[in-house]
This record gives C-alpha cells, structure tokens and sequence, in this order.
C-alpha cells in the first residue's frame, strides 16, 4: 500500500545536500511526485533554481531569505535577485522571523515586510519561519494581505493555530511528530485539508539526516495522530500542496 501513495515534499532545502543526485532518484524510488526546494539566502536561491531546471517538472523552486542569514551588506542584493527571479518560483521561502538567532529583530521585520510585499504585488504563496515569533509573523502576513501560506514546522500556541486555519492558511508536518509534543498538538487540531507534509532535508530528526524520501515518516505519523488511513493522508496531503503552489500533482488536487 505505502509504496503506491504519492506524496510531495513541500519543504526541502536541496542545495545543501552532497547526495542530491542519489537522494532524487530515492524520492523517485519511494513515490515522491513532487520536491518544493526552498532557498535560504542569495548563493542558495542561485543555486536552488539551477536544481530545479536540471530536474524541471520534479524539483519546484521556491526563493526565500531565511532570518537566520540576514546580514546588512547582503539584503539589497538577495532582495534584488528574488525580485528579478519571482516569476521562475512557486513561492517564497523560507522567509520570517526568528527571535532566538542574534539577528536584530527590528531588521529581521523590515526583509521580511519586503518579502511580504513582494509576494502580494506577484501573487505568490509564501512558506514561513517562526521560531517564537508566531505571533507577530501571523500579524505581518494578515496585515500585508498575503492570500497564501504556510507557516512550517508549526510548534506554536493552538489558540494562535485558530486565527491561521481562519485565515485560510496551512501549516506543514515533519518527521518531528514523532517526538514533539508542540508539533503533535498542532496537526492533531488542524484539519487535514490545511496540512501539508515535508521533510525540512537535511535537517536531522533522532540523529538522522532527512531527505525527501522521509516524507513517508511524516505522512505515517500524521496518520497515527489522526486516525486516518495512508491512503487518505497521501491523497488529501497532495491535493493541499497542488492547489496552493498551483502544481497539477498527479493526485488530481483541489478546485480553488
């Protein structure tokens, strides 16, 4: 049954792995239809839509300016590229605030209302950091007036968790659930047609490096904390990742 599912990665940061080449033909193997590469700062980006022309139709770049890499003398660059490149992504990603990392957070703010901006003025989706920072991440989205996201790895306050489902917006599933309990709450409450799965490659979940292939782990700890079978997990997952990216993903997909 499990080889039979198709599934989509909507998270992994593919530019960081030595392996790529063995690592797609292993999402390939494992009935990953569909890979949502993200880019973190201006090399990655660079490098993430090289990947995503090698692998066109399989690898869907997504161009963000993770809060972790904001560094003064780069921001006009990275924000230039991303303007000039949004027409070749699916999304923005990963983008947000993050207020553990020692980046002002004053100046974390300003990229991020940038990244907003641009988002909106094109229409595209984004995919949000928010390392305790949900709150005023899930304010500056709602303000700017952005109709698509999803806020990654959710592990934040469930009553916080309502005003994004109200919203329209989508959180996304990890390997973690199988050790959070921030994580778990969160998919537990969140309805199925506002997940989506991924795998945050390379991150490492129990001392193990992830690659997309993992999204399987993730999809089979969504059905445990729901109570659903894979097969409903795998179709309603897929169908949520090609409407909001706009990719026919072979699963068929929502109207909207």
């Amino acid at each position: 049954m499990e080889a039979k599912l198709s599934l989509i990665d909507a998270h992994s940061h593919l530019d960081e792995l030595s392996d790529l080449s063995e690592s797609l033909h292993e999402a390939r193997a494992a009935g990953i239809k569909g890979i949502i590469a993200v880019g973190i700062h201006l090399d990655s980006n660079k490098r993430t839509l090289k990947i995503a022309e090698e692998n066109r139709g399989y690898v869907h770049p997504a161009l963000g300016y993770h809060p972790w890499e904001i560094r003064g003398e780069d921001i006009e660059r990275c924000l230039s590229f991303v303007r000039d490149h949004i027409h070749e992504c699916v999304a923005l990603g990963e983008i947000g605030l993050d207020y553990k990392t020692k980046v002002k957070k004053e100046l974390q703010r300003l990229v991020f209302g940038d990244l907003l901006d641009i988002a909106r003025e094109h229409s595209k989706p984004i995919i949000v950091h928010c390392r305790y920072s949900h709150h005023r991440a899930l304010k500056m989205v709602r303000e700017r007036g952005v109709k698509r996201a999803i806020f990654h790895w959710y592990t934040g306050p469930l009553g916080l968790l309502e005003e994004i489902l109200a919203m329209g917006y989508f959180i996304s599933a990890t390997p973690a659930l199988s050790y959070s309990p921030p994580h778990q709450e969160a998919i537990k409450c969140a309805p199925l047609e506002r997940i989506v799965l991924e795998t945050d490659t390379p991150v490492k979940y129990g001392g193990k490096e992830a690659r997309p292939k993992d999204v399987h782990t993730t999809m089979i700890e969504v059905t445990r904390l729901k109570g659903l079978d894979p097969f409903t997990v795998a179709e309603q997952t897929t169908a949520n990742a090609s409407w909001f990216f706009r990719i026919p993903f072979d699963s068929g997909g929502m109207q909207g």
